[in-house]
């Protein structure tokens, strides 16, 4: 039950450092990655194997184990950078919304092109979450409408009408 509960514990966590620190998702990224770093750095060798020809570390490297890792390196560079900064930009609400969407459309995908087997239960699963993402996505635009003044134009230059 806590393993479930840990990414949003995660989310909240960055939405809080966030405004406590005043910074945005770029600096707490830079503050938190060597940290995350430095722990994976002590678990890893409790689950890999580390030595020998089996090894994940210390074994010879090929030119496309080193591509692929500096691939799979960027690649969580720019996850952990959109996570920072969409929930420093907007909620954790916001970013829980997008997970969702992202799963539905990698199930999609993988019907489309690979085609994968769904289940009736996946079907209505992704038309659930779907919809819950569009039914939030209008509710938060018509909060954000309301929310902002009018801006009218006067003489050719804009002022607030509030």
């Amino acid at each position: 039950m806590m393993l479930n509960n840990t990414p949003f514990f995660f989310i909240q966590w960055v939405a809080e450092k966030q405004q406590e620190f005043q910074v945005n998702s770029m600096q707490l990224l830079y503050y938190q990655a060597p940290l995350s770093a430095l722990i994976l750095l002590l678990i890893v060798p409790f689950f890999e194997p580390i030595f020998g020809t089996k090894g994940t570390i210390f074994r010879p490297w090929s030119l496309i184990d080193i591509a692929m890792v500096l691939a799979s390196g960027a690649v969580a560079f720019a996850v952990n950078l959109s996570i920072f900064w969409i929930i420093g930009n907007t909620s954790p609400v916001t970013y829980n919304m997008v997970g969702h969407l992202k799963f539905s459309s990698i199930l999609i995908g993988a019907y489309l092109l690979y085609h994968d087997d769904v289940r009736p239960t996946q079907i209505l699963g992704i038309l659930i979450s779907v919809f819950g993402i569009l039914l939030y996505t209008h509710f938060k635009m018509q909060e954000s409408r309301t929310s902002k003044p009018e801006v009218a134009v006067e003489n050719g230059k804009p002022s607030q009408n509030v």
